[in-house]
């Protein structure tokens, strides 16, 4: 049956592509499927968790009555740094950013009721993505979900946190070992899951540029590639499931050409430097999340506009998904109101304002295509510079080692904050056009929650059986020694109640902490 032809509101047909190149064809700059978004719409995935789990499964029922199709979960620090919310450092941090979970009875509140075989969640987790991993899989075989049947993402990208972000547990080379582990054991239990999100978008937060936010992220995930192939694992078999995460900021022209440039240099490079076979392995799938940085706490309301224009950056650029953020975060956690207008966002511009009608409508423009190339250029010779730190393909390594990619991130944010602070820069309502604003009503978190959380984490202690408890962390001690895949014994400890912290702890004792580079 023919597709019914789409049409301007003037009447005008659009073709399913403009110009001689089409997408879904090697090397991806103008898009990795055929059809675009004339085949399926962007995953509209909103980025939550707050508090506890109960609270946290009202905000993700609440996101997907309102029309979203994808859960993004938002972890609390004590969660990502493997900590329990009873530990001496998660003190007064339980709950504030993100959603505390210690055990696998929070993980099953946190999805109670929610299908997990017919939405795909995705988990900004990196130190600890091997326990979250383990949990959300148990959680989901609890509710009669076999994990093959799940779909969805798992961040486990922790060269950024070295870089950028500061989430990280143990030294570089065992947390590798970690999401090397994850590749194997997923590809096999949970094929499904895209086992990383390769970010930039933390990078660009701390101040990169677009040309060093492709070239720092490309840069990483040729780093996992080559661990993986180290760790004797088939490009064909992991590469298909790696994926990005891209930030998409407000220079319209420039994120567009930045998106473009990132999936055909990572298209050339899974093709031509490590000869993968599979076309899968050469696409550059990411989700895009709009730039919390460019939100201002004044006038708050401009951030609806800036968020608009960085949405169509990211779908004009060709994404896979997205989240798009509240107007109030530069406040606080958003509220449901500003969470239903992020999302309200993509829904006008995935229906009313015909972006989605033709793939990569910006295609041939002179600038853009201009942008692309350059910042392909100026992207190549930055992996020329990172790749000359080692000479056995581990050059990423040494130049964070060093403080290289930090000390270029420094520097980019220094020089824009100087442009900012000059004027030369324009920002709405901070340097320019300010105004005096009502004030924004905003998310507030229960101060009780934390006790409870605590209560609730010390009852499971009490009653959980304590002989496969001890024997599953045992076991975990037993496999870090040694070249045991750690996550099937994981996933044991996370059956057997071992909470989030005391895993964690277990690697810990086997494989230390990592101490900070300091950069100046």
């Amino acid at each position: 049956m023919a597709e019914e032809p789409l049409t301007t509101t003037s009447g005008i047909p659009v073709e399913l592509v403009y110009g001689p190149d089409a997408p879904g064809t090697y090397p991806y700059t103008r898009g990795i499927q055929p059809t675009m978004y004339r085949g399926r719409l962007w995953t509209m995935r909103q980025y939550a968790g707050m508090g506890d789990a109960e609270e946290s499964n009202r905000r993700y029922k609440f996101l997907l009555a309102q029309g979203t199709k994808g859960l993004s979960v938002a972890f609390d620090l004590p969660t990502q740094i493997g900590y329990d919310s009873d530990a001496p450092l998660a003190l007064g941090e339980v709950g504030k950013v993100g959603v505390a979970i210690d055990s696998i009875e929070d993980m099953q509140r946190l999805f109670d009721g929610i299908p997990l075989d017919s939405i795909s969640t995705s988990m900004t987790i990196n130190a600890t993505a091997s326990i979250l991993l383990a949990l959300y899989c148990v959680a989901a075989k609890r509710a009669g979900i076999e994990p093959k049947k799940l779909s969805g993402t798992i961040q486990n990208d922790i060269l950024k946190e070295y870089i950028a972000r500061g989430t990280y547990i143990y030294p570089v080379a065992d947390a590798m070992r970690l999401v090397t582990d994850i590749f194997a054991w997923a590809a096999v239990e949970v094929p499904a899951w895209n086992t990383i999100s390769i970010s930039g978008y933390h990078m660009r937060e701390a101040g990169s540029t677009a040309v060093q936010e492709v070239a720092f992220t490309l840069s990483d995930g040729v780093t996992y590639v080559r661990a993986a192939l180290n760790a004797g694992l088939d490009i064909d078999a992991f590469a298909p499931r790696l994926s990005f995460f891209f930030n998409a900021h407000s220079n319209l022209f420039e994120e567009v050409a930045k998106f473009r440039a990132a999936r055909r240099m990572w298209a050339r490079i899974m093709r031509e430097e490590f000869g993968a076979r599979d076309p899968k392995s050469w696409m550059l799938r990411f989700h895009a999340q709009t730039a919390g940085s460019t939100l201002t706490a004044q006038q708050p309301e401009n951030n609806i506009v800036r968020t608009a224009v960085e949405a169509m950056a990211a779908i004009m650029g060709g994404t896979q998904s997205l989240h798009t953020n509240g107007f109030d975060e530069a406040l606080a956690l958003p509220t449901e109101q500003a969470a239903r207008i992020a999302l309200r966002t993509q829904q006008v511009l995935a229906h009313e304002s015909g972006i989605a009608q033709t793939a990569d409508p910006l295609g041939g423009s002179y600038y853009v295509e201009s942008l692309t190339d350059e910042i392909e250029r100026r992207a190549q010779v930055y992996l020329d510079t990172i790749a000359a730190f080692d000479p056995n393909g581990m050059g990423m390594l040494r130049a964070i080692e060093q403080g290289y990619v930090q000390r270029e991130i420094q520097n980019a944010a220094y020089a824009y904050q100087r442009s900012v602070d000059s004027g030369e820069t324009i920002v709405v309502g901070v340097n320019a056009f300010q105004s005096e604003a009502a004030p924004t009503p905003t998310q507030s978190i229960d101060p009780d929650l934390e006790r409870r959380q605590v209560e609730r984490l010390r009852a499971l202690r009490e009653r959980r059986d304590p002989t496969p408890h001890a024997a599953a962390l045992r076991a975990v001690e037993e496999a870090a020694r040694h070249t045991t895949n750690l996550m099937p014994r994981i996933v044991e400890a996370v059956e057997a109640y071992a909470t989030v912290g005391e895993i964690a702890n277990t690697l810990r004792t086997v494989f230390g902490e990592y101490r900070e580079t300091v950069v100046i």
